[in-house]
């Protein structure tokens, strides 16, 4: 028997097809109407339905052109299951390269919405209702923020099983159990029962193409470790380093930085991180780092001020071996 087509807003998708959908949002000024552009992907064979997100800060463009590399990858006609990708949830604010929406408000702490809230409650609102809630699982893809740069990592609740398989499964250098925020689209899917993977990698406003080249795989190892599709060919990825725990540096000066640390790097406690100089360069402090781990993100900014977060270390729990697909 045939799978049944998947309904989307006023759209049905025929299995073994993709079809994009537009559903509406907002109307500007002009007259001109704003839309959530969803390009739905609807297998021939049974499988989850899934969906992967990007751009929810609309200054986060790594994600957007992850989502089209995995798009321009799948078959319908091979896929298992149904893909819902949203490569820019934001909309408003990547037409003008901001993180936040035209009322200043944070998309991403204003789920699980309103119909008849703010704009960001009633985007919120939208996306739980058209997408969430067909799904079991989801992929929330963002990067750095206020000029940091991030490394490749999942952010996810390690303590449930699957989820942490999935996230093994992604195969980012760094898994990091993180607590639910109120807001956001990861706390509010899992009160729907989702399994949720938030991927952070990169700079915000850029294109870093080792961010996206590790989005990619990890997003097609997960579709592979739910048996949406066949096994990524690849070389074996390297594990995932597990962190329960993790914390910024922040500068106790001000001045000029000069950080002597990559992202990825493993530090030790009270190593010398960079330093801090006047505009003659003068050096007036040293940054050390304040608990061992890895070097998961950093400011890029070049001037910080007494307080600014510099350097963000996890601590390093375990090493996880990449997981397959699940039995049964």
């Amino acid at each position: 028997m045939p799978r049944p087509s998947f309904e989307i807003g006023t759209v049905r998708v025929r299995p073994g097809s993709e079809k994009s959908v537009t559903l509406p949002i907002t109307r500007l000024v002009t007259g001109a109407d704003v839309d959530l552009p969803i390009r739905v992907v609807h297998g021939k064979h049974d499988g989850p339905v899934v969906w992967v997100d990007a751009a929810i800060h609309g200054d986060e463009a790594v994600g957007v052109e992850v989502i089209r590399q995995v798009l321009a990858g799948l078959d319908p006609k091979t896929l298992r299951g149904t893909l819902i990708a949203i490569p820019i949830v934001n909309v408003l604010g990547f037409m003008t390269g901001s993180r936040y929406l035209p009322d200043r408000r944070d998309l991403n702490r204003s789920f699980p919405g309103s119909p008849r809230g703010s704009l960001a409650a009633r985007i919120a609102h939208l996306m739980m209702e058209q997408v969430v809630a067909k799904c079991s699982v989801g992929i929330d893809l963002h990067t750095g923020s206020d000029r940091r740069s991030n490394l490749p990592q999942v952010r996810a609740d390690l303590e449930d099983p699957e989820t942490r398989r999935l996230a093994a499964a992604f195969a980012s250098p760094v898994m990091l159990h993180a607590p639910l925020r109120d807001g956001s689209l990861r706390s509010a899917a899992r009160e729907r029962g989702a399994k949720v993977l938030l991927y952070e990698a990169g700079e915000a406003w850029r294109m870093d193409e080792w961010a996206i080249g590790a989005g990619v795989l990890g997003v097609r190892r997960v579709l592979a470790a739910l048996g949406m599709t066949d096994p990524v060919a690849e070389d074996e990825p390297a594990p995932s380093t597990a962190c329960h725990r993790s914390g910024w540096v922040r500068s106790r000066g001000t001045g000029m930085i000069h950080l002597d640390v990559e992202l990825g790097r493993h530090v030790e406690k009270g190593e010398r991180l960079g330093g801090l100089f006047d505009s003659f360069g003068k050096r007036v402090r040293l940054v050390h780092a304040d608990r061992d781990g890895i070097v998961i993100g950093r400011t890029e900014a070049p001037v910080v001020n007494r307080g600014d977060a510099v350097v963000h270390i996890a601590e390093v729990t375990e090493v996880t071996e990449v997981t397959g697909p699940a039995e049964g």
